[in-house]
């Protein structure tokens, strides 16, 4: 008979990789369920998801000396490795994307079409009643250039058309997208300006975002100045611009 080496064991490091990997994937859920539902307000959500990110790196951590433990003592515990990657890779995967689009786009949480005046927010008493008293402070004049040189194919639309008709349009355009409209006073008056304020909800977390559109009649016609500021953090990963880009499209649509 031949002589049997004993084995090893499983590495005791695969074994709690794949714990904290698992532990990470409920408080990730939850803080995304807790903030869509509205029973977390959103710092409380992003401090769960911060968690839940920080123990999937450290889940990682922990797998890679388990795969040291693994490779030199010969232990088993390789499917728990590749487990605590898998799940590891889900918790990271949105703040990992994130973090990409922080390193690419410059440090913005307030977009405009207008660089040299933008559009100002309604104080309402009903505006300021649906935004819970919030209102985007004045623009930093620094933050003006990093968006010039950022998103440089922002600038105001002029639709050649009336300024009723272009109200009309831009808003019907603002409803297709589910914004909630919280105000909106049709251009007249002396200066013949109007104006639309709503609220748009992020995808996944559903965070509160706010948008003031601007309307000026022009000899070509009717300019469109739009405005869309995060509520929540200093950057807005580009969320902004998209928004903006999303309405300029959603108008000349509808105008074909």
């Amino acid at each position: 008979m031949g002589y049997r080496l004993p084995l090893a064991g499983e590495s005791r490091f695969a074994l709690w990789s794949e714990r904290i990997a698992i532990l990470a994937i409920p408080i990730a859920i939850g803080a995304v369920l807790l903030a869509r539902s509205g029973k977390a307000d959103p710092v409380q959500a992003v401090a769960l998801i911060v968690i839940a990110a920080i123990l999937a790196m450290l889940a990682l951590a922990v797998a890679g000396v388990g795969a040291i433990d693994i490779w030199r003592n010969g232990r088993t515990g390789l499917f728990r490795l590749l487990r605590t990657g898998l799940f590891a890779l889900l918790v990271l995967g949105g703040p990992g994307w994130l973090a990409i689009e922080a390193g690419r786009l410059p440090l913005l949480n307030d977009i405009t079409t207008d660089l040299d005046d933008p559009p100002e927010f309604s104080r309402s008493s009903a505006a300021l009643a649906a935004r819970n008293g919030h209102v985007p402070p004045v623009r930093d004049p620094r933050e003006r250039e990093r968006q010039r040189v950022a998103y440089a194919d922002l600038r105001p639309l002029v639709l050649d058309m009336e300024a009723e008709p272009a109200f009309r349009l831009v808003l019907e355009a603002a409803q297709k997208l589910r914004w909630r409209i919280i105000e909106q006073s049709a251009p007249g008056g002396r200066s013949g300006q109007g104006r639309i304020e709503a609220i748009a909800e992020t995808t996944l977390l559903r965070f509160q975002d706010d948008i003031t559109i601007r309307f000026r009649p022009t000899p070509a016609g009717t300019r469109v100045d739009i405005r869309s500021a995060s509520r929540i953090g200093r950057h807005d990963f580009g969320a902004n611009a998209k928004r903006i880009r999303r309405l300029v499209e959603e108008i000349l649509a509808s105008r074909e």
